[in-house]
């Protein structure tokens, strides 16, 4: 199926690695400039990978989306490079680093940095790239959020949280920006291998005596066949095709949805 994306431009949050990587992958594999935007260093390599392996034009900037300047200095310098970039998928995120039932077992201060980046990370960019959107009269924006967003997962409530506040203003968005043509949609991971994945389970491990620890491919296994139905991990990839989708006019009248890419995990709760 032709997405229609080549040659536009798309602009990942949390590029660098993981889902976000993914769905800069998927962008550059339909044709679209690619401006990945990441706290690591290694978010400039991998955006020169991108650019010799589909022949786009790609760049990497060091941001920290918690830092309201340095978001608004990335902006100008993407507008500058790449021109507009029309299609904005925000996956940079964090956890606390703790294991959170119940929610007792953290302070007040565990969750000061998980809402700097997943919350106000998310109102940073917003306010930085709508203006232009705006101006141009189209776009897309899609909030990478979390099925921990819609079922109070318990293993991390601080990020649980932040992820029902993605779901909450993309609506918001959705409906501020749907009558200068701009869609505004979140999209919820299920069960994906990523190294935030494997932080859970690191933290609940550890608190937990000798006889119960076990190892990260037991613990998953096992929550794989209680919680998903089609019994399997869902992939960077299987989010960055429903991205990648939700971002093309392939979806024009799709705004203001959270969509599940879950293996049926939400249905089954």
């Amino acid at each position: 199926m032709d997405l229609q994306l080549k040659d536009h431009v798309a602009l990942v949050t949390g590029g660098a690695s993981g889902i976000g990587l993914a769905i800069a992958r998927g962008f550059a594999a339909e044709g679209c400039h690619v401006a990945l935007w990441d706290r690591s260093p290694n978010v400039t390599e991998q955006a020169g990978l991108l650019a010799a392996e589909f022949a786009v034009r790609t760049m990497g900037l060091v941001v920290d989306v918690s830092d309201e300047a340095s978001v608004t200095q990335a902006q100008q310098h993407t507008l500058e490079t790449l021109g507009l970039a029309e299609h904005i998928v925000h996956a940079a995120a964090i956890g606390s680093g703790k294991f959170g039932f119940p929610f007792t077992k953290l302070k007040p201060a565990d969750w000061h940095r998980v809402l700097d980046v997943n919350v106000l990370g998310m109102v940073h960019l917003a306010h930085a790239v709508v203006p232009s959107l705006l101006e141009a009269k189209r776009g897309t924006m899609v909030f990478v959020s979390s099925v921990a967003g819609q079922i109070g997962s318990q293993t991390d409530p601080p990020y649980s949280a932040s992820k029902a506040a993605n779901i909450n203003f993309a609506q918001c968005l959705a409906k501020d920006l749907a009558s200068s043509g701009i869609r505004v949609n979140s999209v919820c991971p299920g069960m994906v291998q990523t190294p935030l994945n494997r932080g859970v389970w690191e933290s609940w491990n550890n608190d937990q005596p000798p006889d119960k620890q076990r190892s990260y491919e037991a613990w998953a296994g096992d929550k794989i066949r209680q919680v998903v139905p089609l019994g399997r991990w869902q992939t960077p990839e299987n989010i960055a095709d429903m991205i990648v989708f939700l971002s093309s006019p392939r979806a024009s009248e799709v705004t203001g949805q959270t969509i599940n890419v879950d293996g049926g995990f939400v249905m089954h709760w």
